[in-house]
């Protein structure tokens, strides 16, 4: 995965994350979104091109490790923010997806 590739996969699921924000999710979900939330907006702040591939990778994988914890939000719009968040966030910690 080449670096602007990177970028804007990283910055994709951080969008999605805040999206749920300001909707009504159940508390439980919340707090595994905000973790995830919080992990994805460091990454972005520091530049995902500035970091080690291997580092964005890692703490993208936290990032899907958060959000497979949640189940429903309670709100439709904000499951459907989860799901795409953690499809980007599977694919972006999958090793080898073509970074050769």
């Amino acid at each position: 995965m080449t670096g602007s590739n990177l970028e804007s996969m990283v910055g994709r699921l951080y969008e999605h994350l805040v999206a749920t924000r300001e909707r009504p999710i159940e508390r439980e979900a919340s707090r595994w979104i905000g973790e995830a939330d919080a992990i994805a907006g460091d990454l972005v702040g520091a530049g995902v091109s500035d970091l080690d591939t291997a580092v964005v990778e890692e703490r993208v994988g936290h990032v899907a490790e958060l959000l497979s914890n949640v189940e429903t939000t309670g709100d439709p719009t904000a499951d459907e923010h989860v799901e795409t968040a953690r499809d980007l966030a599977d694919t972006i910690s999958e090793p080898n997806t073509g970074s050769e």
